[in-house]
């Protein structure tokens, strides 16, 4: 069976490992586990902050201190992280952004980096005045994002909990992908996607341009040293995206940090073990930040 390495995504190769999968409505919010409420396509408390050459949609739940959800890259969408986000709200504010190119939000016309991702999340802030420094919880490709909102902009981050995201070598990923094999793997889902976005047309392209963008990108000490805020590291121990040790050594390159390495699960933890991946969350989010102080390294193996 052929895989889609979509990062960030629910991709074909959890059939290979989790056979309650529905084969007909793979990405979809059903197998999600997720929640009544239609994250990412739920316009009643809908937004849109503009960037220089997009407009990035974003939703707002709940009351409390802030934090910001950054979903999957690819096939990625809010609702996979919807059975999470249904208790994070009771007590949370949490601002649901979908990422460029994804549901709701336009692509622009820019060069995909992190860069842009990190100044799209600012924007989202921006526009909500938001002015404290907010939590971030972000899955894979928003794991990333949120790293590098991280990194360059340390004010406006109170911590991070990323989920899938180790240190990455271009290369890794492949440098695009057959549309139409992924069409019908899912076509509910592609039919929904196709419905709320703003550049249907232009969709296949942006995968296309997003599996170059992956294909040639590196995360490692540049980034990973430059974040002073406290972060939890979440990964299954199947993860074949995010491999554990890649985990492990971003979690030796950042300073602050702690590390969950839940078992008996794939790149989506929260849906393989979710009891053991909310838990960590929960106790992460929840804690005071002055808690959250800079674990131990041994200097061996934090070269």
């Amino acid at each position: 069976m052929k895989k889609f390495f979509l990062t960030g995504a629910i991709t074909l190769s959890l059939l290979l490992c989790n056979t309650t999968a529905d084969a007909a409505h793979y990405f979809t919010q059903g197998y999600a586990q997720g929640s009544d409420t239609p994250y990412g396509d739920n316009t009643s408390v809908g937004n849109y902050a503009k960037t220089s050459d997009a407009k990035i949609y974003y939703e707002v739940y709940g009351k409390g201190s802030p934090i910001l959800i950054l979903h999957g890259g690819g096939v990625g969408s809010p609702y996979e992280l919807g059975k999470m986000l249904d208790v994070l709200k009771e007590n949370h504010k949490l601002i649901v952004v979908s990422t460029r190119g994804h549901g709701r939000s336009e692509i622009g016309h820019s060069t995909i980096t992190y860069k842009q991702k990190a100044d799209d999340v600012i924007a989202v802030l921006d526009d909500l005045r938001l002015n404290e420094p907010v939590q971030i919880i972000g899955f894979s490709d928003g794991a990333y994002a949120a790293y590098e909102v991280a990194a360059l902009y340390p004010e406006r981050v109170d911590r991070v909990a990323a989920i899938g995201a180790g240190t990455l070598e271009a290369g890794y990923f492949p440098d695009s992908l057959d549309f139409n094999a992924l069409a019908s793997a899912d076509k509910r889902f592609i039919d929904e996607q196709r419905k709320i976005q703003p550049e249907p047309k232009r969709w296949e392209k942006f995968l296309n341009d997003y599996m170059k963008f992956w294909h040639n990108q590196s995360v490692g000490e540049e980034t990973f040293s430059a974040i002073k805020c406290p972060v939890l590291l979440i990964v299954g121990d199947e993860d074949d995206h995010a491999p554990v040790a890649t985990v492990l050594a971003a979690h030796q390159l950042i300073e602050n940090s702690r590390l969950c390495v839940v078992p008996k699960a794939w790149h989506t933890t929260f849906i393989d073990n979710y009891d053991v991946t909310f838990a960590a969350i929960s106790q992460f989010v929840n804690a005071p930040v002055e808690s959250l102080k800079p674990s131990k390294k041994l200097d061996a193996n934090s070269k």
